[in-house]
């Protein structure tokens, strides 16, 4: 009998294969000395049980197949059993980050118009005084008693229990998740995975960094860890918070990896430069991924000092819309660090198979039918597409913005196809490898043409006194005066600025990027995500720039 098309299909399968390995170990309690004691583990047969446990019980309570289920708990073990529970019955969590804006989320919460709500004490809290979640009817809190909801997680999986198997046999383009993007370019958006999305993902991530099972994860991005137990793997929640990766105590991350000896880690740039900074080796860690933003050159040469010679530091590209897009690996990106630096832009690498990579000409228009676009050359700036397995087909309840992010492309066999828009600019080399430039929306169309954040800023960043330029563009698009704005070096002090800035425009004037950029401002402290802390504000940034300007003489 084939499985049905589901993410927690392989859960049945692996409890019966190996149910006594531990699929995932949590913090739990901490010791003495601060660091967790990872009390707290579930085998291969405790999540599949339990999962089939909680979705019976959640049955009982009405959250069903096609239930949209927004789920605010933070990782732990009732965040995964909850999440393999809801995709075994087929019903729909909601998932939003809690880093993002508290309007920006009450507003992502009602375009969702969920149906039930399950989260900690705090977010029943938060539900009831910010007015979350007005419509849904079925009310579960993670806590020991039921004074914000309806009913408490505990109690939910004993109504289940006993109940058996529970794997829906969902179909390949049900609707298994709503994802909201990070928000870093406006307010967040609702993507809409298929069954078929997580599972191609699973598949792709496999192929792609030569996953096993038997290998020991520490994600540092919860939901990552959803896909270990599709792999195969072990899950190690590290002791974080996750919605705050650069404040993350890698003393902390250094006792877990050691604890488990940990073979495979992924995490935002900003985890991986706390890592690096700290600057002690690594010696089980045979395979690193980070994702969410570029990660600098210099950070990729500090870490792979750390890791063993064979090991593997992959950077891969993409969005929560389509990922993963393309790979490239620590070695390579190393050796086009002196063309990024010249304004080459960034080598995200090629595409992972069986994905198709196309540039089209850039415009802000929605375009229909993929015969509509103006295909553009090796070498050319553009708009990045790709078409794959995970490239999502819709927002949900945004018609405009699916129609401004997708494409459809009639095949030679009649079939048709979503391309997606990715909402980056960049292009692909003689060796079919793809350099990304910036975010589409940020780039600075001037009167002798466009200028790309990803082309310019680097290009500053090698003054040994500049911690980060951004590129900002005054004035109405086509006719944009390009300014920088530049955050110094911790202990640079202000007064240097005006020999600083005297370095900075000599480096614009000598290159042919840059030449145009006469506008230098310096900021105390640039707006960013802090999930991130590579993805800069610069809507924000360029406000300020406009009255920073109209303020001076």
């Amino acid at each position: 009998m084939t499985e049905p098309c589901n993410i927690a299909a392989a859960l049945p399968r692996l409890a019966a294969l190996q149910p006594e390995v531990v699929a995932m170990h949590c913090p739990g309690r901490r010791g003495r000395d601060g660091l967790a004691r990872y009390d707290v583990s579930l085998s291969y047969r405790d999540l599949d049980s339990r999962s089939d446990a909680i979705a019976a019980g959640l049955a009982k309570h009405g959250i069903t197949r096609g239930t949209r289920t927004v789920v605010m708990v933070r990782p732990s073990p009732e965040f995964f059993l909850l999440m393999f529970a809801l995709f075994k019955a087929g019903a729909v969590p909601v998932l939003v980050d809690p880093g993002i804006d508290k309007a920006a989320l009450r507003q992502c919460l009602a375009e969702a118009g969920a149906e039930a709500f399950i989260g900690i004490p705090l977010a029943h809290l938060a539900r009831r005084l910010l007015g979350w979640a007005r419509g849904a009817r079925v009310l579960v809190t993670t806590g020991r008693r039921a004074l914000l909801a309806g009913v408490t997680l505990a109690q939910v999986e004993a109504d289940g229990a006993g109940a058996g198997p529970q794997l829906a046999n969902t179909a390949p383009d049900e609707v298994a998740a709503i994802l909201f993007t990070s928000g870093s370019t406006g307010v967040p958006k609702g993507v809409v995975y298929r069954h078929r999305h997580f599972v191609a993902q699973v598949e792709m991530l496999r192929d792609a960094f030569g996953i096993q099972p038997g290998s020991v994860n520490l994600p540092t991005f919860p939901p990552f860890a959803l896909f270990d137990p599709a792999l195969g793997t072990t899950s190690v929640i590290p002791d974080m918070d996750p919605t705050r990766p650069a404040k993350a105590d890698p003393r902390k991350l250094h006792d877990a990896i050691r604890r488990f000896n940990v073979d495979m880690l992924f995490g935002s740039p900003a985890l991986v430069a706390v890592l690096a900074n700290h600057g002690e080796p690594l010696p089980t860690v045979r395979r690193v991924m980070s994702a969410g933003a570029p990660v600098p050159a210099d950070t990729v040469a500090r870490l792979r000092a750390l890791l063993p010679d064979d090991a593997g530091f992959w950077t891969p590209y993409g969005a929560t819309e389509c990922l993963p897009v393309s790979v490239v690996e620590g070695r390579e990106l190393q050796s086009t660090r002196e063309a990024t630096a010249d304004g080459a832009g960034t080598c995200v690498g090629r595409a992972v198979p069986p994905n198709e990579v196309r540039i089209i000409a850039i415009t802000d228009e929605a375009i229909e039918r993929w015969e509509d676009v103006d295909l553009l050359p090796e070498g050319q700036v553009g708009e990045i597409t790709v078409a794959g397995p995970t490239a999502t087909d819709a927002y949900f309840n945004r018609e405009a913005q699916t129609r401004a992010a997708k494409i459809t492309e009639t095949l030679s066999d009649g079939t048709t196809r979503i391309v997606h828009r990715m909402g980056d600019v960049g292009y692909l080399d003689g060796k079919g490898r793809l350099w990304f430039c910036g975010r589409k929306s940020h780039r600075v169309e001037t009167a002798d043409g466009p200028l790309y954040t990803e082309q310019v800023e680097p290009v500053f960043n090698t003054h040994p006194r500049v911690l980060r330029t951004a590129l900002v563009g005054l004035g109405r698009r086509g006719e944009q005066t390009p300014a920088l704005c530049v955050e110094l070096m911790p202990g640079v002090p202000e007064n240097e600025w005006p020999v600083v800035a005297g370095e900075l425009r000599a480096m614009a004037a000598a290159h042919p990027r840059t030449h145009a950029i006469e506008r230098l401002l310096l900021h105390p402290g640039f707006p960013v995500d802090i999930r991130h802390n590579a993805k800069i504000g610069r809507e924000r940034l360029a406000a300020w720039a406009a009255r920073k300007l109209e303020e001076s003489p």
